[in-house]
């Protein structure tokens, strides 16, 4: 089997923000399903600069190369429809679809009828491809890119109280400005932070060396007082569409490096995990809180919890994930 994947090589197509979860985690994954696997890295030709020239060379390399499946995992129009149609007349075309939560009707919708195969994490919107009448949907789930095999949970030596990995924006902003004011000082890493973003490697080591890692809401707040934070909070809380949690890739790789997991609610979190045994969860900035302080004070507690979640996520890579999606294509 024969797998072509058209790719962002970098995070959003941004050389300065690292290798993408494309790279790092989906290519490998697909390589142990196939010896075969040809990638076409989108900002090798023409992303940025000829979008036109980008269709053409897509056109070309499966031409070139006849792969059995062509694997994408779209952000917006980086592959036009026309491409994509013209591609399903000829092979087995496959898109990951990453937010169906708040991107179905302006995006999914458009695409998902001229694929061979899509794959959604929301099993929410199973239901409106099926009402579309798309039968060839897959659902799964993000993932770690691996899992963290025979770590000693008595002899680690923690680096940092408080950490929490992602980029910053003005939800996550408010929220670590929230527990700073309570005297809670949280080891911020990613694009905006003053400590700045770091290689998956030391992110790993950040999740295993903290007693908390925090995973933090990447939607619009719907509580009145993130409107007095900043003055820029006020039009993505009028007018931002990211107003549904979901589902991340975080929730799999903190437990999955053998780090203790404190995150927001997410529909359908429950499915992966045993909320309060596996994951704590928090509802609101003062359960936020008030579990920060519990499990600062309760290291046995915490150790258990940990401990739960990483022998829960073994299944949870993207190795697993990829061979479940393939079985079912076959």
């Amino acid at each position: 089997m024969k797998i072509m994947t058209a790719f962002l090589k970098y995070d959003y197509g941004i050389k300065e923000r690292g290798d993408s979860l494309e790279k790092t985690a989906f290519l490998p994954a697909l390589q142990q399903v196939s010896k075969e696997v040809l990638p076409f890295w989108l900002e090798d030709h023409g992303y940025w600069e000829d979008k036109k020239k980008l269709q053409s060379k897509i056109l070309e390399f499966a031409v070139e190369n006849n792969p059995d499946i062509i694997f994408f995992i779209l952000m917006r129009d980086e592959v036009t429809k026309e491409t994509i149609e013209h591609l399903s007349k000829k092979y087995i075309t496959v898109n990951w679809f990453c937010d169906d939560q708040w991107r179905f009707e302006n995006f999914t919708k458009f695409i998902a009828p001229i694929l061979t195969y899509s794959i959604t994490t929301d099993k929410f919107s199973l239901m409106k491809y099926h009402h579309m009448g798309i039968k060839n949907v897959i659902l799964s789930q993000w993932a770690a890119d691996d899992y963290k095999e025979n770590i000693d949970f008595d002899r680690i030596e923690f680096k940092y109280d408080i950490s929490f990995v992602g980029g910053k924006n003005t939800t996550r902003a408010w929220i670590i400005d929230y527990l700073n004011k309570k005297g809670y000082h949280i080891k911020c890493f990613g694009s905006g932070w003053n400590e700045g973003r770091l290689s998956y490697e030391e992110i790993k080591d950040v999740f295993l060396h903290s007693k908390i890692n925090l995973n933090l809401s990447n939607s619009v707040q719907s509580d009145f007082r993130y409107l007095w934070f900043s003055w820029r909070s006020i039009r993505p809380y009028f007018f931002g569409q990211k107003r549904i949690e979901q589902i991340k890739a975080r929730n799999f790789e903190i437990p999955c490096y053998g780090g203790f997991q404190l995150t927001n609610y997410t529909p359908g979190l429950e499915d992966y995990y045993t909320i309060g045994k596996d994951i704590a969860i928090y509802t609101s900035l003062e359960d936020l809180s008030m579990q920060i302080e519990y499990y600062l004070n309760n290291d046995q507690k915490r150790k258990e919890i940990c401990l739960s979640g990483y022998k829960r996520s073994k299944d949870y890579t993207y190795e697993k994930r990829i061979k479940e999606v393939f079985e079912e294509i076959k």
